[in-house]
């Protein structure tokens, strides 16, 4: 496959369960950071906040990922990430169980406060 040019492309690439699941987090993540920008980075859909990553996601074959580019972030919420996490900087989840809502603010909360108080680029 081809890297994608933009998130649309991206998501209009998945299966029908996985663009759901992650068009929803999308939702979710421009309802909790406004101001940042989309675009694709590593091949994958990602929001940026003053030129600084965010957070980013994906769809694989059998499960769909956050990536919230913070371990500072995955260790504050712990026992809140502790059924979703694969390896040291993944919350993994199936597109038929998709994260909480309130889960997905928190953790984009979280990040933006960490990227605010490092500055912008």
């Amino acid at each position: 496959m081809a890297a994608p040019m933009s998130v649309e492309a991206y998501l209009a690439a998945l299966p029908a369960a996985s663009r759901a699941a992650l068009e929803e987090l999308r939702k979710t993540i421009k309802a909790a950071a406004p101001e940042a920008t989309e675009t694709i980075s590593y091949q994958m859909p990602a929001f940026k906040d003053h030129g600084r990553l965010l957070v980013s996601y994906a769809a694989f074959e059998h499960h769909c990922s956050l990536f919230p580019a913070s371990r500072a972030v995955i260790e504050a919420l712990g026992d809140q990430l502790t059924t979703y996490l694969a390896g040291k900087g993944t919350i993994r989840f199936h597109p038929d169980r998709p994260l909480p809502a309130a889960l997905v603010r928190r953790i984009v909360k979280a990040r933006l406060e960490e990227v605010a108080a490092r500055g912008t680029r």
